[in-house]
């Protein structure tokens, strides 16, 4: 069960007095040790009884209940749950109706047995809340009696056993579960996900491919696999940020971890520094290559994986966020003959997803479009991508020059680095190129002064930059739990957009299942564009500050960050506080 709906359960058992925080506390202990689900670890420590849960689930949460003595159920249904599954987690499968199973279980809000069966069955599951006798009379029914039931409370009684070790099980134990299956592959073999079985936890191989199958089922961009004190925590970024969705035991961190570095083709026996590596995921239909990184801390070894899943669908620049004015402007820079336009931003702020959308656009059979990356995130038809291998001498400068003997009309350079690349991509930009590419700055005017400070001529800039988009990627109001409310008025007051607009209600989310508990579903982009006339070019000349051309740009028209995030809060589409996170320090 993840971390939001541990919380819903618990928290809402606790509100409504059923339990105390102490025997939570308690639970989720025993929980951590047993793999067993929230609620069958409260029923089988006696803090409360199964018919006070099935009523909270029924009236509460607004479970439907199923009673198995009134379903006539199909066998062959029955058996799509492993036997050892159906009784360890006390479900059982009633019906099937196209892709759709529909499962009988005693704790429906347990995602991680809800992911499992998923893939398993490889259908959508539809839970419903049952008894756990009903349950257990309907499992010795249709599986043979070869396991001991569990009932809570009952003496003697014991868990049913499974071909999984159990949770306490050693390091060594898993060890010799694994050996066998860490093979080197090539670089070019896949790992068919949708091909393993995943319905043994205590797996260390399963384990971790279910972490991947779940990141990519959340569309997480990130999973953090990180040692702590006295756990092997894991976290997803999701509409970026980083919630926590499982909490391993200490035990199982040298295994998980090998693991990751095994698919990722990395040295495990290496752990004092970091090492980088890829995996390439083949998921029923979709590809999905993962970026691998280590880092040794001071608890053990970090792993992170960016996920790059190659079946997302690219955005059109409509599909954006931008507004109308800026997309018109921007529209119609792309098509110009010649000069450079950046995008600028953090890492994570959607920078190529800009791009790849510009390119798009403009491509057509009568120009060449020609790109090198690092790496080539996406893979887009009639354009000519190329990625960077440093180790072979194959760098962005170096092939900026390649490039530039392709005979291309368009370049896209991953991004501008260093003085070699800045000078090479104005160069071809003054010889009747149009180049793209990204810098790292916090804002557009900061784009100029960062190119001067790589030492390229401040004439340069001013004569080859047609445009330069900074940007964010900001959450969006969950529209299942939207709701308006009320700022303080100094917010108000202090906000020159919502103060003249009279607005003194707005949106934010309160929390649901849908957005986990965030108030906040999917992300949009907030923009700046700077488009320099020849004001702005004489101050690049004269070296002038950032704030200096940033001020110049705002008494020309120019919308700021913040800016058009308060826009966007005032048609309720994100919150004050989401755009004061990710927006510069002035003025709101």
């Amino acid at each position: 069960m993840s971390r939001i709906e541990k919380k819903l359960l618990g928290q809402s058992l606790v509100s409504d007095g059923l339990v105390t925080q102490e025997q939570l506390n308690t639970a989720l202990t025993e929980q951590k040790r047993t793999s067993d689900t929230l609620g069958y670890t409260l029923i089988n420590l006696k803090y409360l009884n199964e018919q006070q849960l099935l009523d909270f689930l029924v009236t509460k949460l607004n479970f439907s209940y199923a009673n198995l003595r009134n379903y006539v159920i199909d066998p062959k249904v029955v058996k799509l749950i492993p036997e050892n599954i159906a009784r360890k987690y006390h479900c059982i499968a009633i019906l099937r109706v196209k892709g759709a199973v529909t499962v009988a279980m005693l704790d429906p809000l347990d995602s991680f047995l809800l992911d499992n069966l998923e893939y398993t069955t490889a259908c959508k599951i539809k839970p419903l809340v049952s008894t756990l006798a009903e349950i257990q009379t309907a499992l010795a029914e249709f599986y043979r009696e070869d396991a001991t039931t569990h009932v809570p409370g009952a003496t003697g009684s014991t868990q049913p056993t499974t071909s999984g070790a159990a949770p306490n099980s050693s390091i060594e134990e898993f060890a010799k579960r694994i050996q066998g299956h860490g093979e080197k592959r090539s670089g070019d073999s896949v790992i068919d996900l949708s091909q393993i079985n995943v319905t043994d936890k205590q797996s260390i191989i399963q384990l971790v491919n279910l972490i991947i199958m779940r990141a990519i089922k959340e569309k997480a961009s990130d999973i953090h696999i990180e040692p702590d004190e006295n756990v092997l925590r894991t976290r997803f970024r999701i509409d970026g940020m980083l919630q926590e969705v499982m909490s391993l035991p200490k035990t199982f961190e040298a295994a998980s971890i090998s693991r990751c570095k095994v698919m990722a083709e990395l040295d495990i026996a290496e752990k004092r520094i970091p090492q980088d590596g890829r995996i390439k995921l083949q998921l029923q239909d979709r590809e999905i290559d993962l970026r691998v990184s280590t880092y040794p801390t001071l608890r053990g070894e970090k792993v992170v994986m960016r996920i790059l899943d190659k079946s997302t669908v690219l955005f059109g620049l409509e599909d954006l966020g931008f507004p109308d004015d800026t997309l018109t402007t921007f529209s119609a820079l792309i098509t110009k003959p010649n000069g450079i336009i950046l995008v600028t931003g953090p890492t994570g702020s959607g920078k190529t997803s800009t791009l790849y959308a510009a390119l798009q656009c403009i491509k057509d059979p009568s120009i060449n479009i020609v790109t090198i990356e690092d790496p080539v995130e996406y893979q887009l038809s009639n354009i000519n991508q190329g990625q960077i291998n440093p180790k072979a001498g194959f760098t962005f400068a170096g092939g900026l020059r390649s490039i530039l003997r392709q005979d291309p009309d368009v370049i896209m350079v991953g991004e501008i680095r260093d003085y070699d690349t800045a000078e090479i991509a104005i160069r071809a930009a003054l010889t009747g190129h149009l180049v793209f590419s990204t810098l790292h700055t916090n804002d557009s005017a900061g784009a100029m002064t960062r190119l001067i400070d790589m030492s390229v001529e401040p004439f340069l800039v001013a004569s080859s930059i047609i445009g330069v988009m900074a940007q964010r990627l900001i959450r969006t109001i969950c529209e299942e739990c939207k709701e308006e409310y009320q700022p303080p008025p100094a917010v108000i007051k202090r906000s020159k957009l919502l103060y003249q607009a009279g607005k003194t209600k707005v949106f934010q989310g309160k929390g649901c299942l849908k957005c986990n508990q965030t108030g906040y579903r999917g992300r949009t982009t907030i923009t700046e564009l700077l488009v320099p006339n020849e004001r702005i070019k004489e101050l690049i000349v004269e070296k002038s500050a950032t704030s200096v051309i940033k001020n110049e740009a705002m008494k020309q028209g120019m919308r700021t960050l913040r800016q058009d995030g308060l826009a966007k809060v005032l048609r309720g589409l994100t919150t004050l506080s989401e755009v004061i996170r990710v927006s510069a320090d002035d003025e709101i």
